[in-house]
């Protein structure tokens, strides 16, 4: 087990490394066999790891401090978490490149493109299986690395270049605070170890340990996308669509309530910070509901719609239910990464992804819309599809919160997250719905205003195989991890239960929502159904409720203002300074030079009056 933690991030980093200098074919091959090689290891891992009842770790001492009290190792740790989520990851990742090699036919830079992928995959392994918080790091932040170039792969695109650095940038902001938490925890606990930090938490001062956790929430917030710096993940859709369902599926997103769910101890010692995580993922699981309503492109829907579910996730973790959070977190992995898939079917089909031009696909893309149906059912948690379970565990751990039966768990806390994810219960059926509707069902839209009828069509078809085959595992690993409802908690090291009064209200807020967008659209298929809330309110969705535009406002364009104010300083000051001293020493040199114009009478003439001074002031002196 061990060795296979070992091997598991190393294998696709190795071809990451191989495969960068590769022709197009070869690059393929190494790619798809490196990420298969560690989907194979990642198996066994998992077997093993659900029966563990303590975790399997190994330490390799990297640099000595000279002092036993802090030391700078790395290493592995093994746990049922560990185990379950690095198969997740490594079978996302693997039908993410298979279903690129066709995909990115068409791309002159696929190489490059599938060793990034390769890359990104073993920092997300390092992440899952650290046992160190250091060596954490460094895969936490070679995943934003990766995110940067991946998010910035169509260089032609005019969004793509500003999409990759907003990411970049955003991401920092948070992990600042990241790296700040990790030395408070490592210099109170003496060590850097999860295990010795979690071990010493008990003996941690509570101020301590709010400060240390409330700095990585600042990371945890800006690699899962939530609130307030959740603005990067809707302009990530820049990228490839396979990117964006390894990005929003798997990896980097799936990092941040990792993170929290590897560190649960200390996070529940902090009810403070439990408090601030449970109205973050309050207001996120709404605000990502409401704005995935309004949007036209359905990677944009997507993407709101994954802020909202990892809100679920986030909140699941903040009334204390580890459990709960990681179950949802697996299914969301298997179901968004499908319906991402499905998009990147649609737009590499039909040319578009702007539900506006689309519609009838039903008919020409009959697998691809069966697959949707699947992902949908399990994005708005349908039982008996798997989000419907886990989504539904969620909801029973906030109200187990908010009866007070979760000790040290605040009650307002879990009627807080519960009342939010109701309410993104029925949102979420809203958005699912008009996607599922405006995409394949009805008529193909007609052409847009003053263009010719039949410019640039393109006849909607089904992908070729390598597309097709990691559409359909998906759809069955969405609907079979559904059937684990009594198995996957226990591996995940919980029980968990279901209650029916709560599920029956789940079951009726999804049919209301599905229901009432499915009316206003019977009525006129061609016509957006958000079209009843009003233009005013239509705006207001799909720009996000203008929050990207607050942040722009609020931080880009002082920041920008202070930047220019700065430059025109060093302009002015700093380069003048040294600007005015080059040339005066010119001028004096100019001076100098003056005196020396090599005339041997004039020295001579010089000399003397010199020696004539002299003496006469040695005369007056006596």
């Amino acid at each position: 087990m061990t060795r296979a933690a070992w091997l598991l991030p190393l294998l696709p980093f190795v071809a990451a490394a191989v495969g960068l200098w590769l022709p197009r074919a070869a690059a393929a091959v190494v790619a798809v066999l490196g990420t298969a090689a560690a989907t194979v290891l990642a198996v066994p891992l998992a077997v093993s790891a659900v029966g563990l009842s303590t975790p399997v770790q190994t330490t390799l001492l990297l640099a000595p401090t000279g002092s036993d009290r802090l030391q700078v190792t790395a290493g592995t740790l093994v746990d049922p978490l560990a185990g379950v989520v690095a198969l997740m990851v490594c079978g996302v990742a693997l039908a993410v490149q298979v279903y690129s090699v066709e995909y990115m036919a068409t791309d002159a830079r696929y190489p490059a493109y599938a060793a990034e992928v390769s890359l990104f995959t073993a920092a997300m392994l390092v992440v899952t299986l650290s046992g160190d918080l250091l060596a954490l790091l460094v895969g936490w932040e070679v995943m934003g690395l990766c995110s940067y170039l991946l998010i910035g792969h169509y260089r032609d695109l005019p969004e793509a270049p500003g999409a990759a650095v907003k990411a970049f940038l955003v991401t920092r902001v948070g992990d600042v605070g990241f790296l700040l938490g990790i030395l408070l925890l490592g210099l109170h606990a003496h060590t850097f170890r999860i295990t010795g930090v979690l071990a010493a938490v008990p003996s941690m001062p509570t101020g301590v340990l709010t400060g240390a956790t409330l700095l990585l929430s600042l990371g945890v917030v800006g690699k899962s996308a939530q609130f307030p710096l959740h603005t990067w993940l809707p302009d990530a859709m820049a990228g490839p669509t396979p990117i964006s369902a390894l990005i929003h599926a798997a990896t980097m997103v799936a990092a941040g309530v990792y993170l929290v769910l590897r560190l649960h101890p200390a996070f529940a010692a902090a009810p403070a910070t439990l408090g601030v995580l449970a109205v973050v993922a309050a207001v996120t699981m709404v605000l990502g509901g409401l704005a995935a309503l309004g949007q036209d492109d359905i990677k944009r829907v997507l993407a709101w719609s994954t802020v909202s579910q990892l809100a679920y996730m986030l909140g699941a973790a903040a009334v204390g239910s580890v459990t709960a959070s990681a179950f949802h977190l697996v299914t969301h992995a298997a179901f968004k990464a499908l319906l991402f898939l499905c998009a990147g079917a649609v737009l590499h089909s039909a040319g578009t992804a702007l539900m506006s031009r689309l519609g009838g696909l039903r008919r020409t893309m009959p697998v691809t819309f069966a697959a949707t149906v699947v992902g949908a059912l399990a994005l708005v948690g349908l039982p008996p599809v798997s989000g419907g379970f886990s989504k539904e565990t969620v909801l029973d751990a906030a109200l187990l919160a908010g009866r007070g039966e979760v000790p040290g768990v605040a009650r307002w806390t879990g009627w807080l997250v519960l009342a939010a994810a109701l309410l993104t219960v029925l949102l979420t059926a809203a958005y699912a719905t008009r996607l599922v509707l405006r995409t394949f069902l009805g008529e193909p839209r007609r052409p847009g205003a003053g263009e010719p009828v039949g410019a640039g069509a393109i006849t909607p078809h089904e992908p070729g195989p390598l597309m097709r085959v990691p559409v359909l595992l998906l759809a069955v690993a969405a609907l079979g991890l559904g059937g684990l409802l009594g198995l996957l908690p226990r591996w995940l090291g919980g029980e968990l239960h279901v209650g029916v009064g709560l599920a029956a209200l789940s079951v009726a807020l999804i049919l209301l929502g599905g229901w009432g967008v499915y009316r206003v659209w019977q009525r006129d298929p061609d016509a957006d159904p958000v079209r009843v809330l009003g233009a005013r309110v239509g705006a207001a969705l799909a720009r996000g409720l203008y929050l990207d535009d607050v942040q722009d406002a609020l931080v880009v364009r002082p920041v920008l203002r202070v930047a220019r104010v700065v430059s025109a300083l060093d302009s002015a000051v700093v380069d003048g300074a040294v600007r005015g001293t080059g040339a005066g020493s010119q001028r004096l040199g100019r001076g100098l030079a003056r005196l020396q114009p090599g005339n041997a009478q004039l020295y001579a003439t010089g000399l003397l009056l010199g020696s004539i001074l002299v003496t006469l002031a040695m005369v007056v002196a006596q």
